[in-house]
């Protein structure tokens, strides 16, 4: 009995049939072939082919829009003032067959009746450090009801004097500036609103214009 237990712990390992190997093999093969088939059906190796068509594709639609620009009468028309362009020039649309471009309205502009008064009497000063003469006449504008005239007319001394005491701090250098005057009135108004502001609580002039303007 000990001899026959040690003839078998010492017999070799029984092998794998070699025909359930094959079948293994095959089985394998198989699952790679319907993959590979149904990847080559579908399209996975011809890519690189559409991706060179659809870049010819593309090519040929840039060639054509640019060669449409440029066939509309020179190119472009002339400028309509609004950032486009008028006429064939192509300038509320982009190429032909493609969308075109909406231009934007700009808002209406709220518009506000203007109302003048014109002071008495012209504004007559010395230039600082001068013996020159300035002589202006003042209008004044405001966009408010006749309330702002009727305070103009009612301070109109204060008003003087104020635009007065602005003007006689005029230099000749200042005098040779291309925006002399622009800036002279610009300070008058900023002085007269203090005024009306200190005595009515409200200024509302909008603009000072001078209608006459002499140095000498």
């Amino acid at each position: 009995m000990a001899e026959e237990i040690q003839q078998e712990e010492g017999a070799p390992k029984k092998k794998l049939p070699i025909m359930l190997i094959l079948a293994v093999v095959g089985i394998v093969l198989l699952v790679v072939l319907t993959v590979v088939g149904t990847l080559a059906v579908t399209g996975f190796f011809s890519k690189p082919e559409q991706d060179s068509v659809e870049a010819l594709l593309k090519k040929a639609e840039a060639e054509k829009a640019k060669a449409a620009e440029g066939d509309g009468h020179g190119g472009g028309g002339k400028d309509d003032g609004h950032g486009g362009k008028d006429g064939h020039g192509g300038g509320a649309k982009a190429a032909p067959g493609g969308p075109e471009k909406l231009q934007r309205g700009a808002p209406e502009a709220k518009q506000y009746d203007s109302r003048y008064k014109e002071l008495s009497r012209p504004l007559v000063s010395n230039l600082s450090g001068s013996k020159k003469v300035m002589q202006v006449t003042v209008a004044i504008m405001t966009h408010y009801d006749d309330t702002v005239i009727k305070n103009i007319e009612k301070h109109e001394f204060a008003l003087r004097a104020a635009a007065l005491d602005v003007i006689r701090l005029t230099t000749d250098s200042e005098v040779d500036k291309p925006i002399f005057r622009i800036e002279l009135a610009e300070k008058v108004r900023l002085a007269m609103n203090a005024v009306l502001e200190r005595y009515e609580g409200f200024g509302g002039i909008e603009q000072v214009l001078f209608t006459e303007f002499v140095v000498q």
